[in-house]
């Protein structure tokens, strides 16, 4: 899948733009990258004379807060400025937004001997390649609370701005990590108590993996949930670095080639699967 759709024949309009940046699109992109401060941003652009002024005046506000000079322009400027996508009559040029890396990340300090909280729970994503699917992946892993996101760095979409709209702005509120050696990070996790958890369609089977329903998966150790990317699921190696596989129950007899459900829907199912028994056995 590309970049999202594109009107044709849209010119990029007579502004000057900051070497190096991107333009943001839509109002909940636009309005997180504002107000979190993450990003360098270079300029909000405004449909003239339409749209809720509220909102308009909210936009004004939190630019004029971080000094980013507020241009007025016509609904064909913001569509050039954005390739014709859908653009809700904001825009707003910025620096690109980056991957962590995992050495960055604050790990929790833990006394002598400690074993880390049974209650966590990390997403990771092998080769996801759609920027849709891993912007619904983001907003899903945000709103049912898993800690924490990596995804694999090669061959793995960057985060665009399309993925920042997918994600309908979570991607500019929650850090994602990246790692150059995905299987290095899952020995690793594993051998300090984690249970590494991978994912299957219903009628498939791992050698050596057990598969169960997601229905029946108990939640007692820090969890990494690992998702294969569109197409053909986890890697195999992967497959082998799982201690169990969770599939999803279909609800009726599938027909022959429609027996498996898109990448965020399934992921989503199975973070609400598990993170309902925090919500219901919590510390």
């Amino acid at each position: 899948a590309g970049e999202g759709w594109r009107r044709p024949g849209v010119r990029p309009p007579p502004v000057g733009r900051t070497r190096g940046s991107e333009i943001l699109f839509g109002v909940a992109p636009c309005a997180m990258a504002l107000s979190q401060a993450r990003r360098d941003v270079f300029g909000l652009f405004l449909r003239r004379g339409s749209g809720s002024q509220r909102l308009s005046s909210e936009l004004v506000l939190q630019a004029a807060a971080r000094g980013v000079p507020v241009h007025r322009v016509s609904r064909r400027e913001l569509d050039a400025l954005c390739g014709g996508r859908v653009h809700q009559g904001v825009c707003l040029e910025a620096a690109p937004l980056r991957f962590k890396s995992l050495e960055e990340a604050e790990e929790p300090e833990l006394g002598r001997g400690e074993s880390p909280s049974r209650q966590l729970l990390w997403l990771v994503l092998e080769q996801i390649q759609d920027p849709m699917n891993l912007g619904a992946l983001l907003r899903s892993a945000y709103f049912l609370g898993a800690d924490r996101v990596v995804t694999s760095r090669r061959n793995s979409c960057p985060l665009t701005p399309t993925v920042s709209k997918a994600s309908s702005g979570a991607m500019e509120v929650f850090d994602v990590y990246s790692t150059d050696d995905l299987r290095s990070f899952l020995k690793a996790k594993a051998a300090e108590g984690w249970e590494v958890v991978g994912t299957v369609g219903p009628s498939e089977a791992v050698e050596n993996v057990p598969v169960i329903s997601c229905s029946e998966f108990r939640w007692n150790k820090p969890i990494i949930l690992v998702i294969g990317g569109e197409g053909d699921g986890l890697s195999l190696e992967t497959q082998l670095l799982c201690h169990r596989m969770l599939a999803i129950p279909p609800g009726r007899a599938l027909h022959p080639g429609i027996e498996s459900l898109n990448v965020s829907v399934a992921t989503g199912i199975l973070l609400h699967s598990i993170c309902s028994q925090k919500l219901r056995h919590g510390d």
